[in-house]
């Protein structure tokens, strides 16, 4: 229903005087402003410190983020008559980030480096994300598994065909990954940073352009970890779309460094972030995990995107501006 959800508004004393819908979301104007209403399944616990971290980076003076708010009883996920849990939070009019717009990529590059500044946390849980050197481990496992499957198969589809020629090329890249990663002391180096908060989902979808300036969105995924984990997620995002444009790529390292700056131990775990093949793992898993008779073709094109890119990419790694 349209309105599913809305009748949680009356236990935080607010009423819709217009409903919209967003992604998975509705998105209310209230006598105090746009607020969006969600479905939340997740951990009240690390909603509660979600809203904390939330209300230190407004209190440290960056305003750009939504805010879960309480009801009136003091709580963070709220019921409804059916049993579902939702959240309400402050919300924003705006767009999302345009990904074709260089201003908007570089807007958001800078104003992600100001959030990192502020999201400064001392631990209260454990909340770590899984180790990058163990993740790709992880990764590498699974690809290993998959190769041996999809190379064994006797009639192949078109992905899989694609996916069988080239996956030992991807592969070793993910193996040289973890060899540099452990040679690299990214332990050390985020024993350095044990309060960094990162957003954990820094993609287009989450930053929002309004007219009070950048705001990031949707802090699910918050965790410790190194904050270059941010700026690699939402690179590789962008630097997909532009074929691994190098000037574009640098130019939005030099962006996040005069805001907040990079050391080169930093520089290094960026790099490395950006040197594995997450995009060929993701469809490869993918394809692993479900149905392996009917891949759609919007799958193959991404393959075969990934594979195209590639060389690009190879190049952008080689010419990456350390310190």
């Amino acid at each position: 229903m349209y309105d599913r959800g809305l009748g949680v508004l009356e236990k935080y004393g607010l009423t819709a005087k217009t409903v919209t819908r967003g992604r998975g979301s509705l998105i209310c104007e209230t006598e105090q402003g746009p607020k969006l209403i969600r479905e939340y399944w997740g951990s009240p616990r690390k909603l509660e410190f979600q809203r904390k971290l939330q209300l230190h980076c407004r209190q440290e003076g960056f305003a750009g983020v939504d805010l879960i708010l309480e009801n009136l009883e003091g709580q963070t996920v709220t019921t409804d008559g059916e049993g579902t849990p939702y959240t309400v939070r402050d919300w924003f009019a705006g767009r999302e980030c345009d990904t074709r717009s260089r201003e908007d990529v570089m807007k958001s590059v800078r104003a992600l480096a100001a959030l990192h500044k502020v999201m400064q946390m001392p631990k209260e849980e454990d909340s770590e994300a899984e180790g990058l050197l163990e993740e790709c481990q992880r990764h590498n496992r699974e690809l290993r598994r998959i190769r041996k499957f999809v190379q064994s198969r006797k009639r192949k589809n078109d992905f899989e065909e694609k996916l069988a020629s080239s996956i030992s090329l991807f592969l070793e890249q993910g193996e040289r990954t973890v060899e540099e990663l452990r040679d690299s002391g990214w332990e050390a180096l985020r024993q350095k940073f044990p309060d960094s908060v990162c957003h954990g989902d820094c993609n287009q979808h989450n930053i929002l352009m309004t007219g009070q300036g950048t705001v990031f969105t949707n802090f699910e995924k918050w965790s410790y970890d190194l904050q270059t984990r941010d700026l690699y997620q939402f690179m590789r995002k962008i630097l997909e779309k532009y074929g691994w444009n190098r000037e574009l790529g640098y130019r939005m390292i030099r962006e996040y460094d005069r805001e907040r700056s990079l050391s080169a131990e930093e520089l290094l775990n960026l790099k490395l972030r950006l040197s594995y093949p997450w995009k060929f793992w993701k469809l490869a898993n993918y394809y692993s995990e479900n149905n392996k008779v009917w891949i759609s073709r919007k799958n193959t094109e991404k393959l075969e995107q990934t594979i195209r890119l590639a060389e690009p990419w190879r190049k952008f790694l080689d010419d990456f501006p350390l310190k």
